[in-house]
């Protein structure tokens, strides 16, 4: 049987933020990362994994079900997360295991730094590359520091964990633990700042470098940033006393705009309204607020202009294909259309069966990605013959928040010339479809065992996709309400 989550960051981004739909950004990427990971578990056992170089018994396992309650990570969690990387993770075959014990330790001694406990025993064990040998010597030297500090032993542990997985330096790797939900009930309801900017969550997680300044206000669906009087295009000049550019480059401060529950504090901005010059200082402290119905949806579908078809795809989650053609069909009935716009922008992804699925809707017998080993195994991804053909002029509206799945989609489109795409580059956000793996304390590591590339076999991750006609953003427009690349969408259609 196999296992597929048909849910939003399915296509192997777990925790990434994308737009809100029934939850926030920050929800989604701490209480619902859990729960959509767990979507994916297979009531049928999996086949034995490979277990080399896991003479403890560390064994991957898929998880069935909810788990039980977390329990303290320890160092047997870290062994066996290590080997579940080198045994299942796309790139584990012919990775330098080093990196990641030397990554995992030098968090260690960063947190003892940061409490004042450095110790002179601390120092790194000699690595050999012999991975079975490497950890039995990280081990016996994480277990001489954490002995001597058995207050620190939980924390060191996690951000131990924590900087191993983060040295693969995938954006679809993972490792989902402490997830709990906000104290009140929050269906329906938005839990962060109620502000949106132009770097979106993706970018911020997957490639914040390719960010231009200004940082500006794009929309305040709510909360306390609705409450402050904040307005689209209000320019952000400092977040917590930081500058969000420095010499051009988006810095680390830019991630305060999406808090992470448990964890989010209040922020404090520096704003300039250009349209009166005024500048001002506002504290924003994220909670729930009620969020519009129709930014929880996930398919929402217009006329424009009489004859243009307008189609918001938010997530491509479970059965979005379907919902997006439903909707075309309906506004089409009766009248010849001029053509379709899809708006993908802050589509943070989903299930890349459904990506394909919608594809199939404008081109048929043709390759929409391809899914590989590190050795370059390909398993390629047909369009589905199944799907009638909408047989409409299609263009395409991306930016820096269309990740995973969406740039699955925008890959297809342009290299299977079935539509132009307009706005901005993708996230770049796409290593592969992960798969989640239960750790015995009951948190789960989530790793793409295959990584992605484009219908002509390009390398998207870290790259993104670029648009036929380049519109980006700028606060003028947002202060105004104007749109500019729904404009130009618009404007070739009727050509």
């Amino acid at each position: 049987m196999t296992c597929r989550a048909e849910v939003i960051g399915e296509h192997g981004t777990p925790g990434i933020r994308s737009p809100k739909e029934t939850i926030t950004a920050a929800v989604r990427a701490a209480a619902a990362g859990l729960a959509l990971l767990l979507a994916a578990a297979c009531t049928t056992p999996p086949p034995p994994r490979s277990q080399a170089g896991t003479a403890a018994g560390t064994v991957c396992s898929r998880p069935h079900g909810i788990p039980g309650a977390e329990t303290a990570t320890t160092v047997d969690v870290i062994e066996q997360a290590y080997f579940c990387i080198l045994s299942d993770h796309y790139g584990g075959a012919t990775l330098d295991a080093r990196s990641l014990l030397t990554a995992g330790f030098a968090a260690l001694i960063q947190e003892l730094n940061r409490d004042g406990r450095d110790l002179p025993e601390a120092t790194m064990p000699a690595l050999t590359g012999d991975r079975g040998a490497d950890w039995a010597a990280f081990e016996a030297a994480y277990r001489k520091i954490t002995d001597q500090v058995p207050g620190l032993r939980d924390r060191l542990a996690v951000v131990t964990l924590e900087a191993i997985v983060a040295a693969l330096g995938d954006d679809h790797a993972r490792w989902t633990h402490d997830v709990r939900t906000p104290p009140d009930h929050y269906d329906g309801d938005g839990y962060d700042l109620g502000v949106e900017a132009n770097v979106s969550g993706p970018q911020v997680d997957g490639d914040p470098g390719a960010a231009l300044p200004p940082l500006f206000v794009t929309a305040v669906p709510g909360g306390a940033a609705r409450a402050a009087g904040l307005r689209p295009g209000d320019v952000i000049e400092s977040i917590n006393g930081s500058a969000p550019f420095v010499d051009g480059r988006a810095g680390p401060a830019i991630a305060a705009l999406y808090p992470r529950y448990p964890e989010a504090r209040p922020v404090e901005l520096r704003l300039l309204r250009r349209s009166t010059g005024r500048r001002w200082t506002v504290t924003l402290k994220p909670g729930l607020y009620p969020q519009d119905p129709a930014t929880l949806r996930v398919v929402t579908s217009k006329l424009l202009d009489g004859d243009v078809v307008y189609v918001r795809l938010r997530g491509f989650a479970s059965d979005s294909a379907n919902r997006v053609l439903k909707a075309v069909s309906r506004l089409r009935a009766g009248r010849t259309p001029a053509g379709l716009v899809l708006d993908l922008r802050g589509n943070g992804g989903g299930s890349p069966a459904e990506a394909t699925r919608l594809v199939s809707a404008f081109v048929h017998g043709r390759v929409t990605a391809y899914q590989c080993t590190v050795d370059d195994r390909c398993q390629a991804m047909w369009t589905d013959g199944t799907v009638e053909l909408l047989g409409l002029p299609l263009v395409v509206l991306i930016d820096r928040g269309c990740a995973s799945a969406c740039e699955h989609f925008s890959a297809a489109v342009k290299d299977l010339r079935a539509g132009r795409l307009v706005g901005t580059r993708t996230a770049g956000v796409v290593s592969g479809p992960a798969q989640p793996y239960l750790l015995r304390n009951n948190t789960v590591l989530s790793l793409p065992a295959r990584h992605h590339l484009g219908p002509d076999r390009e390398v998207i991750d870290r790259i993104g996709v670029p648009p036929d006609h380049h519109v980006p953003p700028t606060p003028e427009d947002a202060a105004a309400g104007r749109d500019p690349a729904l404009v130009k969408a618009l404007a070739l259609l009727h050509e």
